[in-house]
């Protein structure tokens, strides 16, 4: 086996449409710093930074003696460097994609499918669906950070639909009253059947139709009092519509929760769940995997029906949609977000001042790990006399059964971590 088990990365930029724009972007920053090969385009929108083996946006080793080998390419020739039990579970493949994201404007309404449904859509449409495995996926906030997620408490829309006549007007008059009195009788599958049913309404409302409500009620809007408007969202349905104009997922504000997190907290996205991104910055963690059905708020492809038919339609307060942390038991350095899934888990490690020297412990998987603030000098075993240096934007692989000692080269340090824990 290869002595050197722990190697810095250069990893892929994604420049998708809805990203920062230039320094703006949290994912431009880190990689300016880390890269001196970057070079900033201030026009470009600068969305996700990429680590991981995904064909889409492989990382590359920057190591003397590795350069220009993929990770990817490394772990086929050296595969017990995942740790026994995540090579037997995952066939020899690095099981998570971890990401910085910055996000400027919404990304689309989406959901992703369970294993088994990826590989159905798969198998019966490879040119949309090109990716066979599933995508849970955990975002936790790098800044305060805005996203929908979740359906709504029943009640909450039967309100919407009293406050904003537009949309009854384009998901229809029987389907609301069959929410109202599926909600009268407090029944849950009842309720998510009438649920599913004003949704699937709304996504596929004529567009003329869809488009006209949705005029008529900006203009509504732009003509309230900053707390009437308030009671209806009419700031985020402006920002919106603002960046889709006439879009059905503009509409969507009145049947998902909108979550705002702080810095740390975080969501978890499992299978089936629909949601949207709509503003700051996060790290994600996922299974390895780039599967998403989308239904609005994007110029991509759309899939309505198979979107409508695979949500999850039970409705829950925003608050139930945040992913709670731990505090590690015995490293009061170490937050921990453990999902309920296999792929992947995540962890923070916020170094004090007090702190000059720290050791990332050894795990029995592969792990990726991220600078986003502070510089130190990595040592292990296995470089020898060789040292890491690090600072905002460095991205370590660390094999399994591997430690690295940090001494610190600022008075902090902030970094996570992703790793599989079986």
């Amino acid at each position: 086996m290869d002595k050197q088990k722990v190697f810095q990365l250069k990893c892929a930029i994604q420049t998708y449409a809805w990203g920062k724009i230039g320094d703006n972007s949290e994912v431009a920053r880190l990689a300016k710093n880390a890269d001196p090969d970057f070079k900033l385009d201030a026009q470009a929108t600068y969305a996700e930074l990429w680590m991981g083996t995904h064909p889409k946006g492989p990382s590359i080793i920057t190591t003397a003696g590795k350069m220009g080998q993929s990770l990817a390419e490394w772990l086929e020739k050296h595969p017990e460097a995942l740790g026994q039990k995540v090579k037997d579970r995952f066939e020899g493949q690095l099981p998570f994609l971890f990401k910085v994201l910055s996000v400027n404007k919404s990304l689309s309404i989406q959901a992703h499918p369970n294993k088994k449904h990826a590989e159905k859509l798969h198998k019966d449409r490879p040119d949309k669906y090109p990716d066979n495995n599933h995508k849970p996926e955990m975002a936790i906030a790098l800044t305060p950070f805005e996203g929908m997620c979740g359906f709504r408490p029943a009640e909450e829309i039967i309100s919407f639909l009293t406050l904003v006549p537009e949309l009854k007007a384009v998901i229809g008059e029987e389907s609301a009253e069959g929410l109202v009195a599926a909600v009268g009788n407090h029944d849950d599958s009842s309720i998510q059947q009438a649920l599913k049913k004003c949704f699937t309404n709304l996504m596929t409302c004529d567009r003329d139709v869809v488009q006209k409500q949705l005029s008529v009620l900006v203009a509504r809007i732009k003509h309230m009092a900053s707390s009437e408007s308030s009671g209806v969202q009419g700031e985020m349905l402006l920002r919106l519509n603002s960046q889709f104009p006439g879009d059905v997922g503009c509409f969507s504000i009145f049947f998902l929760n909108i979550i705002k997190l702080q810095p740390g907290q975080a969501m978890f996205l499992e299978a089936n769940l629909p949601h949207a991104y709509l503003d700051g910055d996060c790290m994600e963690c996922m299974a390895c995997s780039d599967n998403v059905v989308r239904a609005g708020l994007t110029p991509k492809f759309i899939d309505v029906p198979t979107l409508c038919e695979m949500l999850n339609y039970h409705p829950k307060p925003a608050a139930d949609n945040i992913f709670p942390s731990v505090k590690h038991p015995s490293d009061p350095c170490v937050t921990v977000y453990n999902p309920p899934v296999p792929d992947f888990a995540v962890i923070k490690i916020q170094i004090p001042k007090a702190i000059s020297i720290y050791t990332i412990e050894a795990r029995d998987s592969a792990s990726i790990v991220l600078v986003i603030q502070g510089e130190a000098h990595g040592s292990s075993s296995s470089l020898g006399n060789s040292q890491l240096q690090l600072q905002d934007g460095s991205v370590v692989f660390i094999s399994a059964g591997e430690s690295v000692e940090l001494k610190l080269a600022s008075e902090e340090m902030l970094m996570f971590r992703a790793y599989c824990d079986l």
